[in-house]
């Protein structure tokens, strides 16, 4: 007898569907919850500027990202070469993730709940990082935040940008969303 594992909705996406999407219905008198604005993905990148200097540090990169999202991570390769910057085209230069579905919404989950309250003196999230198109990006000064990085693996603390794509045609739509959904924006 084989057993049928029943899969679990997250816990945000669940809260999306049943408070924010009347929620926001509400507020922007949408007709049809189709209108309503979701998130598409999540992109999580970790610059590697430093590659030239030292080639090793690629692999501590990408177990770092791939241990902070649960996905294998993709490396990004300059197109020009800039020889003020000793980069070369082809050269690797940074690391990404792009989550989608149930990953994604899982993600925002624990970097709302758990991570972002670990990083010191945490007041809110600037309202500031919003791009004029409903997305939203946030940097992190530092991947210890994350409880899957042991501190005594890493190499080197090093900053993170996490960029929330969304199906919104305003920042006012996109920060109504995220603020429903649990962000912790400053007041």
């Amino acid at each position: 007898m084989t057993e049928v594992k029943e899969k679990t909705i997250p816990r945000l996406k669940d809260k999306y569907e049943n408070v924010v999407i009347p929620a926001l219905m509400k507020d922007f008198n949408y007709k049809n919850k189709m209108q309503v604005p979701k998130i598409e993905k999540i992109v999580v990148n970790i610059g590697i500027g430093e590659y030239v200097q030292n080639t090793k540090i690629l692999e501590n990169v990408l177990r770092d990202i791939s241990l902070i999202t649960g996905q294998k991570p993709i490396v990004t390769k300059a197109k020009k070469s800039i020889a003020g910057f000793k980069l070369r085209a082809g050269m690797p230069n940074g690391v990404k993730v792009t989550l989608r579905a149930s990953r994604m919404y899982e993600f925002l989950d624990k970097l709302i709940t758990l991570n972002l309250p670990r990083i010191r003196d945490f007041r809110g999230i600037s309202p500031r990082g919003f791009d004029g198109k409903g997305n939203f990006s946030l940097g992190l000064k530092e991947q210890l935040i994350f409880p899957e990085i042991d501190y005594d693996k890493i190499d080197k603390i090093r900053g993170l940008q996490i960029s929330i794509v969304t199906t919104a045609k305003t920042d006012k739509e996109a920060k109504a969303l995220l603020t429903y959904i649990g962000f912790p924006f400053k007041k």
